[in-house]
């Protein structure tokens, strides 16, 4: 937990950008009946029926320091998926910083071996020799600012039906281009001196924490 708060409290360093990433499952649903429009005095009414069209899987990339998100839209989320982002993320979006500290939780694909398992060993080398790895901690991935950047998205995009891939890539490319071109921050303000007094019960007992151990003997005759 300390490692990615650390990381979060140091300044901005192009060279060695801090990145956040993280995925999740988008549910596509089309509506049964035509949406009633809006009208003087009264919103857009929708039928409670609707119809299941599958998923889709969402890979968001954000940089809280720079105000920039990167989110793609994919059918799956499997280790090769994963392997593909950070491709993407070294040779596309930072191809010219010496390494990328990344932010991941402990999914079972969110490790160097996914690249690997998906490229020939000299590629895989390549990206992971660009990446550093940091962990949110079992249970704790709510650390990861990649999570306030899905909230925003869900509540400003994906809160109403979305119907199939299309409309999903495109209203989420609108979505990330207003968020890009105003810079959005993050503003975090959870750090390692808050955890050790708010968390404390997560932190082993040392020797000057406990209280000493008192025995006292009965006189023997």
């Amino acid at each position: 937990m300390e490692d990615v708060l650390d990381l979060y409290s140091e300044p901005y360093d192009a060279r060695r950008p801090q990145v956040c990433f993280d995925e999740s499952p988008v549910q596509l649903v089309s509506e049964v009946r035509q949406p009633l429009p809006t009208r003087p005095g009264q919103p857009a009414r929708y039928d409670y029926e609707y119809r299941r069209e599958g998923t889709a899987n969402l890979f968001l990339f954000v940089q809280p320091l720079r105000g920039w998100r990167q989110v793609n839209v994919t059918a799956r989320r499997t280790a090769s998926d994963f392997a593909q982002q950070m491709q993407e993320l070294v040779d596309v979006h930072f191809p010219q910083a010496e390494v990328i500290r990344l932010v991941v939780d402990n999914l079972n694909t969110h490790t160097p071996a996914a690249l690997y398992e998906t490229f020939a060993p000299s590629e895989a080398r390549r990206l992971t020799r660009k990446l550093e790895f940091h962990y949110t901690p079992k249970h704790g991935s709510w650390l990861n600012m990649a999570q306030c950047e899905f909230a925003a998205l869900t509540k400003q995009c994906l809160a109403r039906r979305v119907p199939d891939v299309a409309t999903l890539r495109r209203e989420v490319a609108v979505w990330q281009a207003h968020r890009n071109q105003a810079k959005t921050l993050i503003n975090w303000r959870f750090a390692t001196a808050d955890a050790r007094v708010k968390l404390h019960r997560l932190y082993p007992a040392t020797a000057e924490h406990e209280q000493p151990l008192v025995i006292e003997l009965e006189d023997v005759a």
